[in-house]
């Protein structure tokens, strides 16, 4: 089995210094800065006792980030490296505020491998996983699905849009099906399947299913996009804050899919979990282990966040209640 790193993103969201500078490049419209794409719930230290405990084969886990840390964080740790954005952007993408311009970049992390695995600070380990969940006969497992891009003015939408008109520049799609069938229309995706025999008609490819779970990468790829659409990779990386004219990351687990580079993923492996009023299907699903993967998405401002963060804990310390050796 090859090497595999675990890269995560992480922010601060209450760092005063970075806030104020954040303050002094945000724009007025157009951009997607959200107080929920920065607040932190105080659960990233169950992310790390996850990986200790879940996935202790893991080769090196980078962290990435503006410069800021977690104050619980033990960063003498030899299998933890803390990435800053300006070991890995140019000095033109500096500040940045933007996910997606962030993970363009995490290419150039110094002696990242070449099978990584790409979590945002919303992914858990919430039970045992293997090294072939991730990735088998080094190729990235993988849950392959069309779709259709949503009209209701999301501005997600617009990036997923722009990552659909790279795909149709450069992939026939009767040409791909044709080479790898059963890796597209494969039993393991359940009713997911259902979306591709859906749009099997459509010429072009009316965009992906994305199931934003923690996301196995071929680091090959992103320098292939890179060289393929320099502008686009540029302009994104030059955006501070997320923007409708963004391509993102996901864009490269589309191109590895295209060419074949994948082995079909199983659809119950992880869930994606949106916070709201009542989260009990979540709250239980971490108590049970029921997945080995889990999203949980900050996507609701109107949310009791001192609630909400407390019900969090509680089922985090029911399966993770040992300090891993991340902690100081």
């Amino acid at each position: 089995m090859n090497k595999i790193d675990f890269v995560i993103l992480w922010v601060d969201g209450s760092d005063k210094k970075w806030l104020e500078e954040k303050k002094h490049y945000k724009p007025d419209i157009n951009v997607d800065d959200a107080l929920n794409r920065y607040r932190d719930f105080g659960i990233l230290k169950y992310w790390f006792r996850g990986v200790e405990k879940f996935a202790p084969w893991v080769n090196h886990i980078y962290f990435v980030t503006y410069g800021h840390l977690p104050s619980f964080l033990n960063t003498d740790n030899p299998k933890l490296t803390v990435v800053k954005h300006k070991d890995i952007m140019e000095a033109d993408y500096l500040p940045t505020y933007n996910s997606n311009a962030i993970e363009l970049n995490v290419c150039n992390i110094k002696n990242l491998s070449n099978q990584f695995v790409l979590f945002n600070d919303d992914m858990f380990l919430i039970k045992p996983i293997k090294e072939k969940d991730f990735f088998d006969k080094g190729l990235p497992k993988d849950e392959y699905a069309e779709n259709v891009i949503l009209a209701n003015n999301d501005m997600i939408q617009y990036t997923l849009l722009n990552n659909a008109n790279v795909i149709n520049k450069y992939y026939r799609k009767k040409d791909v099906y044709i080479k790898h069938p059963f890796k597209y229309f494969n039993y393991k995706y359940g009713i997911n399947s259902i979306r591709t025999l859906f749009l099997l008609p459509y010429h072009n490819f009316t965009g992906f299913y994305y199931n934003h779970l923690p996301q196995p990468y071929l680091k090959k790829y992103f320098f292939d996009l890179w060289e393929k659409e320099q502008l686009l990779c540029k302009n994104t990386s030059l955006a501070k804050f997320r923007s409708k004219d963004d391509i993102t990351h996901w864009l490269v687990k589309v191109m590895q899919m295209l060419v074949g580079d994948f082995v079909p993923q199983h659809h119950n492996f992880g869930r994606y979990y949106s916070l709201n009023h009542k989260n009990d299907e979540l709250i239980n699903c971490i108590k049970n282990q029921k997945y080995k993967t889990i999203c949980i998405n900050d996507a609701n401002l109107n949310i009791n966040f001192v609630k909400t963060q407390k019900e969090l804990i509680e089922a985090f310390e029911v399966i993770l209640p040992d300090k891993s050796s991340f902690e100081k």
